[in-house]
């Protein structure tokens, strides 16, 4: 049944799509910097605001854009580059995108001035003035930087379009290193938008092939597709190594379940347990798939928390079924596994439904997280219930073959040692097995201690771990694993930074690094709104705005701005036009500022008088090492101010979409997981045996994920979405390892605590150090792809499952050894219940007296 559910539920791949939005999937969904951006939108519309300045203002929309720098870091500006780049300007302007019946240019589709011409960067006036000026002879020309004349009076902003600029005195330009050039696309309807999209696909084309005809320097092309496409890249070039990972863990689980022994050998469940955990996977895949979800770059991660789930139910399975006795029937013996194994997997894998339940539900706000979880939940579930089905079933076909001492790979009945004497060493090698009359019955050896994992738990590792000697190491290495954890847990940083997911060697990767090198003297042009009709001139409305920004430190622009104001004293007759250069005047004087624009919408009254609707101001502020973090703060504080101000105002730039709650947005779901598994943990106490198990389950799950998000930060990995599922997942996965372990040593009465550490590890050992082999087998191809998003997702994984099995086989078998509970021998009380029934014994003397042995029970 599961391997024909499957087949049927993987037939719907046939509708395999591809999730487009990477904003959809990584933004917070109940952003309010999405109502700003409507709201912006409806008051200034696109194509009003790109003859401003420089930047995505409101809305990325369609656009290519390509940096161009040298190897050897020569003058762009000097002839011959300038040349260049006017060249490779023309080239663009003249791409055409073929369609039925019509070819577009980049004229047909760009967004227009006021005049109805295409909008281009004022970068390319300032070069054809420059060119103009030397075929002229003039030597009068100056560029200066950030903001620059052109000849027609204009004043323009190329902070963002000159990069490793070298100055002379009075901001004259010297040099610069790069430059970057914008083309912006009209995308008005869908077919606008297809012929847009196609358009950015032969502009990447154009620039790459003037690339190889002008080696001597470096283009960077970028669009705003790059990003959709170099997330989804992932995915393709992870294939190979996904196939590598699969023949590793496969070879690895054939082995961990193998023996010399032929018939108690046990390859082929090693086998079917990996094909239950496929089954599982591709079942909840195809569930997606048939409820209309789409595939995206972070489902790598699923297949990994299934094999670290369902290949430890499975070899836990396996472990029971060694501790049964060979001359039980074969239902006894499989009753016996399920009685064993069943309790502790059934609500580990509830753990796992609930933690990942709480991601799937609308209370996580990360669209990406949220179908990761939903997913892995189906996932989870088919699991469990394919363990019981089809991995049940085939453990009774093992069963029987093991019963009838047939070979456990070929299923041929294993031969007498007398007739084995018979034939070649090979065939005698092939079908090694010990029969149990040939056992003595004084002998009560265990025929499974020859595996390999059991031989070497058992004769050499829980004594070594146990003994004196050894504790005190193992309790210093604690300390300095808290050490270590602790610096890298206070320095944990958010990672908003979208390059975090994609391919490495992708285009949003180069020109994002071309970027950061070359134009990270300013930051991103923030818009201030005012969408209410209000007195700007009247000196009231004025203190009223004032009154909301004391103490603001960090917007001392606006600061200026006001007192500027103030000191004008402007009264409310004074002209419009007057009232907005001194608008413009004031900012110029900041010194922070690097450059001011601003906007007014002006509606008539019947009176015909003019009212100012909605204004909006432009500001770009010197780049800080800390930029981003500081326009989060700057995000946050005037949010709180607008709640509070009389005036409307809000604040917007495109990455507000995915700065806005970022940190509580990708926190929330472990946090949720976090509280959900600690009640499920504190409710459980009061069914299991020992609430004793369930308080060192919590603080070992503490300790883990303190330790994991600790070294995870020292190993240069950010708190972002991917990050915050495998924390998810490590909760669930410690739980998984640790918790048979501790349950078998606090139920366990009478001996030592030492006695017991070492059984528990002989019981459940076993199958921890099985699954976490084939896991880490599993991990290490991921290592090698190259991808960001991968390299986190291996990071963190390695760590979980290293830190875990650090805890399983050194830091629980030590501590437990000193700590409580405690394993004295407990007098039980004297009922009638406990009172044992002994036989009389008459004794008769030489004169027949009859005399009675009277015996009393302890």
């Amino acid at each position: 049944a599961p391997v024909l559910i499957s087949i049927l539920l993987g037939a719907s791949f046939s509708r395999y799509q591809v999730e487009e939005s990477v904003e959809h999937l990584l933004a917070p969904t109940h952003s309010l910097a999405k109502i700003e951006r409507n709201l912006v939108d409806s008051l200034f519309p696109v194509n009003r605001s790109k003859h401003r300045l420089y930047s995505d203002l409101q809305t990325p929309g369609r656009y290519g854009r390509v940096i161009i720098t040298s190897f050897r870091k020569a003058n762009m500006l000097d002839q011959h580059h300038t040349d260049l780049i006017l060249k490779l300007h023309s080239a663009v302007t003249r791409i055409q995108v073929q369609r039925p019946g019509f070819n577009y240019t980049f004229a047909h589709i760009c967004i227009l001035n006021n005049d109805k011409t295409c909008i281009v960067d004022d970068i390319v006036h300032v070069l054809e003035e420059l060119k103009a000026a030397r075929s002229s002879n003039r030597t009068n020309f100056a560029i200066t930087y950030p903001i620059t004349h052109l000849k027609d009076g204009r004043e323009v902003y190329n902070g963002h379009q000159l990069g490793g600029v070298t100055v002379h005195s009075k901001d004259r330009v010297k040099s610069a290193e790069a430059i970057q050039l914008t083309y912006y696309l009209q995308a008005i309807n869908s077919l606008n938008d297809m012929v847009a999209e196609k358009w950015e696909s032969i502009f990447c084309d154009t620039v790459e092939l003037f690339q190889k005809s002008n080696r001597k320097v470096k283009m960077y092309p970028f669009t705003s597709s790059s990003l959709k496409e170099d997330f989804q890249k992932t995915s393709r070039v992870s294939e190979h190594y996904l196939i590598t990972s699969l023949v590793l863990v496969v070879t690895l689980a054939i082995l961990c379940c193998s023996m010399q022994d032929c018939v108690r050998s046990k390859p082929w469940l090693g086998l079917l347990g990996l094909l239950t955990v496929t089954l599982a996977t591709l079942t909840a895949a195809g569930i997606i798939n048939l409820t209309g979800g789409k595939y995206n770059s972070t489902f790598l991660g699923i297949p990994f928390i299934m094999l670290g789930h369902g290949l430890y139910g499975t070899f836990e399975m396996l472990s029971s079924w060694r501790k049964t006795r060979e001359d039980q029937h074969v239902k006894e013996r499989t009753a016996a596994v399920f009685a064993d194994s069943m309790l502790s997997f059934s609500l580990t894998t509830a753990m796992y439904l609930v933690t990942f339940g709480i991601g799937a539900s609308p209370f996580t706000n990360i669209e990406a997280a949220r179908i990761f979880c939903c997913n892995s939940c189906i996932a989870i579930f088919f699991n469990y219930l394919y363990v019981l089905s089809f991995y049940g079933s085939s453990l009774v076909f093992t069963g029987y073959i093991e019963n009838n001492y047939q070979h456990s790979i070929f299923c041929r009945k294993v031969p007498k040692p007398e007739v084995l004497q018979e034939k070649p060493a090979w065939y005698r090698f092939l079908l090694t097995a010990k029969f149990s009359e040939d056992t003595a019955d004084s002998e009560e050896t265990n025929t499974y201690d020859s595996h390999l994992l059991v031989w070497f738990l058992k004769r050499y590792y829980c004594d070594w771990i146990t003994n004196t000697y050894v504790k005190p190491f193992v309790v210093l290495f604690y300390l300095v694993y808290i050490s270590f954890a602790l610096m890298g847990y206070l320095q944990v940083s958010e990672g908003s930074d979208l390059s975090n997911i994609v391919a490495t060697a992708t285009r949003t990767i180069e020109y994002t690094t071309a970027q950061q090198k070359y134009f990270s003297n300013y930051s991103p042009v923030i818009g201030f709104y005012i969408y209410e009709s209000i007195e700007y001139w009247n000196t009231s409305v004025q203190e009223d705005v004032l009154e909301y920004t004391k103490g603001f430190v960090r917007i001392s622009w606006f600061e200026s701005y006001l007192n500027y104001l103030r000191k004008l004293n402007i009264s409310t007759g004074l002209p419009k036009k007057n009232f907005t250069d001194m608008l413009r005047n004031s900012f110029l004087k900041a010194p922070q500022f690097a450059h001011f624009s601003e906007d007014i919408i002006f509606s008539k009254k019947y009176n015909n008088e003019v009212d100012v609707v909605a204004s909006r101001m432009f500001l770009v502020a010197k780049t800080m090492e800390t930029k981003r973090e500081e326009l989060y703060d700057l995000l946050e504080t005037l949010r709180k101010l607008s709640l509070t101000s009389k005036v409307k105002f809000i604040v917007f730039n495109p990455s507000f979409v995915y700065m806005d709650r970022y940190a509580s947005s990708v926190g929330a779901p472990l946090q949720n997981s976090c509280i959900s598994a600690l009640f499920l943990l504190f409710f459980s106490a009061f069914l299991v045996a020992d609430s004793l198990i369930n308080v060192w389950l919590t603080l070992t799950v503490a300790s883990v994920e303190f330790g994991v998000i600790g070294f995870m930060t020292l190993w240069k990995v950010e708190l972002d979405c991917i990050s915050v599922l495998c924390l998810i997942y490590g909760i669930n996965y410690t739980i998984d390892n640790c918790a048979p372990l501790l349950s078998t040593f606090v139920l366990g009465k009478e001996f030592t605590r030492t006695k017991w550490v070492k059984n528990a590890l002989e019981v459940h050992g076993v199958a921890i150090l099985q699954s976490y082999l084939c896991y880490i087998v599993g991990l290490i191809p991921l290592a090698a792809v190259p991808s960001n998003l991968t390299r986190t997702l291996f990071r963190c994984l390695f760590l979980i499952a290293l830190v875990t099995f650090f805890h399983c086989f050194a830091i629980l078998p030590v501590i437990l050894t000193f700590l409580p509970p405690s394993k004295k021998k407990r007098k039980e009380k004297k009922n009638p219940e406990n009172r044992e029934e002994i036989e009389c014994v008459e004794m008769v003397d030489m004169d027949s007296t009859r005399v009675v042995d009277q015996i009393t029970t302890v």
